[in-house]
């Protein structure tokens, strides 16, 4: 049985939820309808909600903020909205520059890679808003990847000591002597970097940078220590986040 021409090409076409969605991710020409605003949004949050669980999972910190995630999920989103709103009109543009040069943020980062974080964010609010949902599916995800590889690897780390070490001895202690032991078995690296007598001469203040060989033997290398020095006080501080571990 022969079908009419118009009835098979109606039949090889995909149905009309399809091709309206098709449409709005390639037809850039027109403004963005409601739909697609709607889709900018979503598709926003999701890509920005998943480079905020990068964050929390990679991060190594003590002073993790849900805060700042929030934020990165907020900053993100209202990215797309401004540049769906700006797009194609110069005068909304430079008005829009306008309102925002006046706002200040006076957040302290904790870390370095936090601005990494934030710009990432931005970025992808910037590819979405201007209507790059490809590139924002396929690089996000891509970035995102390298984070958590980079973390899980422990690529790029720093050769030089982990914590810094403040111990006091008193001056008929041979610290060198006492100190072999615990050295030799909770650390993979020590450097001496300073010796200071305190308490009008009664004791010896040494400071070490130290690399430990298992971090979650923290407690038991102080713990070492404060036998090996009768029972004086040990600082062990953290290089990275700043956390301590003090004993007296």
């Amino acid at each position: 049985m022969n079908l009419p021409l118009p009835s098979v090409l109606a039949a090889e076409q995909p149905d009309g939820i399809s091709e309206a969605f098709a449409k709005m991710l390639t037809d850039h020409s027109a403004k963005p309808g409601v739909g697609e605003i709607l889709f900018a949004i979503l598709f926003s949050f999701a890509l920005n909600a998943l480079i905020a669980f990068t964050y929390k999972r990679t991060y190594r910190g003590t002073r993790y903020s849900q805060d700042y995630v929030h934020t990165l999920l907020i900053l993100g989103t209202c990215v797309t909205l401004v540049i769906l709103v700006v797009m194609g009109n110069m005068a909304t543009a430079f008005g829009m520059f306008a309102a925002f040069s006046i706002i200040r943020f006076r957040r302290s980062v904790g870390q370095s890679r936090d601005i990494g974080f934030i710009f990432l964010a931005m970025g992808t609010g910037l590819a979405v808003g201007a209507r790059q949902y490809g590139l924002a599916a396929l690089t996000v995800p891509l970035v995102c990847a390298i984070i958590f590889a980079l973390s899980r690897a422990n690529l790029f780390s720093s050769l030089k000591g982990s914590h810094l070490l403040r111990v006091r001895v008193g001056t008929d202690i041979d610290y060198d002597q006492a100190f072999a032991a615990p050295f030799a078995q909770h650390l993979s690296h020590q450097s001496l970097k300073s010796v200071e007598t305190v308490q009008a001469g009664l004791m010896t203040e040494l400071r070490y940078e130290v690399t430990l060989k298992n971090e979650a033997a923290i407690g038991e290398f102080v713990r070492t220590l404060q036998a090996a020095n009768g029972n004086n006080r040990v600082l062990l501080t953290s290089v990275g986040d700043q956390s301590v571990v003090e004993a007296e």
